[in-house]
């Protein structure tokens, strides 16, 4: 393969994740006036709400299947092009069982989606011979601040749904179909890797510490994204304005640790960037359970911010690391943890609050992502770098 050609592959896969973090922004932003529009009740919102990452989950696990016999950029080729319209669906609907359809083909078609771009994501890292995957999540990161500034806009002018999502979509869509002419793996079979078929060797066992991760991390993003503002105004007596810089401050945070998170896996490897991170994301839940004001609790989820946002990508790529020969197998097995730790990230830290305190409730997440460091060892440390058993030596460096 081409530098040119990696080159174009790493830049459309990127606008992709981008694509991705505004359209799924765009969708959690704006749930209260998805509720309103269909008259969805508190009683049934939760089952909407976890009806999506289960459908993902499922979506997830036949992509697995799919990319057997055909390569994950087909699949991502029409997921995201669905997972756009289907998000247009939900802002043109009426009637409650259009949203039950439009919000379950979005999972679904989610589920795929994310599968086939961390499959990609690794594969292109895999071709590179060093780190790039941080740098797809950074996108993701920098997309998710655009969807949540354009529903922000949308709310605040009394946009319809309709009217708030045709723009996005009417933009991202044909650039998200022009981009994928440019998709491109670094396919394992170039280096010798694919043995075998995809799907038959990975092992449970091998992988289930990086499942735990994944949902750890997710634990602690939920929490991060359900509870922030509450836990500012109804905790530490801030502002309802205030209350909702936290996530803002977060998702910057984010993208700022993504977007020079794969220098540091260059330079000091992929165990010591998630143990790194791992303890400042669980310094950030301890600096917010003890905080004693508002501006104390901004600080740690800034400390959250940087340290949760390098562990999923690494995770991804650890996979890839781990079953060369089946890393689509056991990225679209992994990605099912993701949607594990956004169901049940949210619902126990609601439960411990109402029955102990939030700021106890803070305290079993700091204890799940400070549990990352028992499985750190999974990330390998020198294959992140150049020279690692499944990479290419660095003969070429490309962009």
């Amino acid at each position: 393969m081409t530098d040119a050609r990696l080159r174009h592959g790493r830049a459309s896969l990127a606008l992709s994740f981008f694509v991705q973090g505004v359209t799924f922004a765009l969708l959690v932003t704006r749930i209260p006036a998805i509720q309103d529009r269909y008259g969805i009740s508190d009683g049934l919102l939760p089952a909407f709400l976890a009806a999506v990452p289960i459908l993902a989950g499922v979506g997830s696990v036949a992509t697995e299947k799919v990319v057997v016999r055909v390569r994950p950029g087909s699949v991502l080729r029409w997921a995201q092009p669905v997972v756009l319209l289907t998000l247009l669906a939900v802002g043109a609907g009426s009637e409650l069982w259009q949203a039950a359809v439009a919000l379950g083909v979005f999972g679904l078609a989610v589920g795929a989606l994310d599968a086939s771009m961390n499959m990609m994501g690794v594969s292109l890292q895999r071709a590179y011979g060093r780190s790039i995957m941080l740098g797809f999540h950074a996108a993701y990161s920098l997309g998710g601040i655009a969807g949540a500034s354009m529903a922000w806009a949308g709310a605040h002018w009394d946009m319809t749904l309709l009217v708030s999502y045709l723009p996005a979509v009417v933009l991202l869509l044909p650039a998200a179909l022009v981009g994928s002419r440019w998709y491109a793996e670094g396919r394992a079979e170039e280096d010798g890797q694919r043995k075998e078929p995809q799907g038959t060797s990975v092992s449970f066992r091998l992988l289930m510490p990086l499942c735990l991760v994944m949902s750890f991390a997710y634990i602690g993003d939920s929490t991060v994204s359900n509870w922030s503002a509450k836990y500012l105004q109804d905790v530490l007596g801030s502002s309802e304005q205030l209350a909702t810089v936290p996530y803002n401050v977060y998702m910057v945070t984010t993208l700022l640790g993504r977007a020079v998170g794969d220098f540091g896996v260059r330079r000091f490897g992929a165990v010591a960037v998630v143990r790194f991170g791992s303890v400042l994301a669980a310094a950030g839940f301890g600096v917010v359970a003890v905080a004693s004001g508002a501006w104390i609790g901004m600080l740690g989820f800034t400390m959250l911010g940087l340290g949760l946002c390098v562990i999923v990508p690494q995770t991804f790529a650890a996979a890839g690391r781990m079953f060369p020969g089946a890393s689509d197998t056991a990225v679209a097995r992994l990605n099912v943890f993701n949607y594990v730790g956004f169901l049940v990230g949210s619902p126990l830290v609601g439960a411990l609050g109402d029955a102990w305190s939030y700021r106890g409730a803070m305290l079993v997440p700091m204890v799940l992502v400070l549990a990352t460091l028992v499985y750190a060892k999974s990330f390998g440390a020198e294959p992140a770098r150049y020279g690692g058993g499944h990479e290419r030596p660095r003969t070429v460096d490309v962009g």
